[in-house]
C-alpha cells in the first residue's frame, strides 16, 4: 500500500444511506468508472493536493467491495466516488481510509451555502439553454428553475440526493468537482420549496472544521 508523504488536506467526506434514482441516473452520465445504481450507498471524498487521490483509492479498494464510478485527479483537489449495495461496506472504506491517514471526520471542510437563486416561470429560451448544458432531466417553459452553489464542490452530490428525497423535482444538473458545486433543479413551486429546504438542511447539518469561504449575501 502506498504511504502519503506529506498530510492530506480532508476537504470533503460524505456519506449517502440511498442513491435515489434520478442522481445514480445522473452520476451514470458523468462518471467514467463503474456506474453507481439507485438504491446502492455511496461515499464521496475531496482532498488536497489532487494527487493523494491515488493513496485514498488504493486504500479503500484494496480493503472493501466497494467500487469507484469516478476517480479525478486535478492540481490542487482529487476526488472519489465509491458505492456498494452493502452500507456497512460503504462506511468500512470511509473508516479505512480515515484510519490510514490518520484523520477524523471532523476534520473535513463544514459545508456552505454559497448561494441561490429560484426563478419562477422560466422562458422557453431559458429553458433551451439550461438544457444544453444539463446532463440530467429537462426542463420545461414556465417551470421553476432552482440553482444552488455550495462549498466544496462535493458536497453538490449529498445536497442533490436528499433534495430528490424530498420532493419531485427534476435533476438538472450537478457539479461536484472543482472550487465550487452547483446543482441545478426544476420542478412546480412548492416541489422546489421542500426540495430547496431539503438541501440547505442537509448541507446545515454536516459537522466540520470552519469553512471561511466568502458568502454571497445580496
Amino acid at each position: 500500500m502506498a504511504d502519503a508523504k506529506a498530510p492530506i488536506d480532508l476537504r470533503c467526506f460524505t456519506y449517502i444511506d440511498v442513491l435515489q434514482p434520478q442522481t445514480a441516473g445522473f452520476l451514470g452520465t458523468v462518471s467514467q468508472g463503474y456506474h453507481p445504481l439507485k438504491g446502492q450507498a455511496s461515499l464521496f471524498i475531496e482532498v488536497a493536493p489532487g494527487m493523494d487521490i491515488n493513496i485514498v483509492s488504493d486504500i479503500a479498494l484494496k480493503q472493501t467491495t466497494c467500487t469507484p464510478s469516478m476517480m479525478v485527479v486535478e492540481r490542487h483537489f482529487g476526488v472519489l466516488e465509491l458505492h456498494d449495495y452493502d452500507q456497512g461496506q460503504v462506511r468500512a472504506a470511509g473508516e479505512a481510509i480515515l484510519a490510514a491517514l490518520d484523520l477524523k471526520v471532523e476534520q473535513r471542510l463544514k459545508p456552505v451555502v454559497v448561494s441561490e437563486e429560484t426563478i419562477t416561470g422560466i422562458t422557453g429560451y431559458h429553458s433551451q439553454i439550461v438544457n444544453r448544458m444539463r446532463h440530467g432531466n429537462f426542463i420545461e417553459e414556465g417551470y421553476v428553475l432552482y440553482v444552488l452553489e455550495t462549498h466544496p464542490a462535493g458536497y453538490a452530490l449529498f445536497a442533490t440526493n436528499e433534495a430528490e428525497k424530498a420532493a419531485r423535482i427534476d435533476v438538472l444538473e450537478f457539479q461536484s468537482i472543482g472550487a465550487f458545486g452547483r446543482v441545478y433543479l426544476g420542478g412546480s413551486e412548492e416541489e422546489i420549496r421542500q426540495a430547496a429546504a431539503a438541501a440547505v438542511a442537509a448541507l446545515q447539518g454536516v459537522t466540520g472544521r470552519e469553512n471561511k469561504v466568502k458568502v454571497d449575501t445580496n
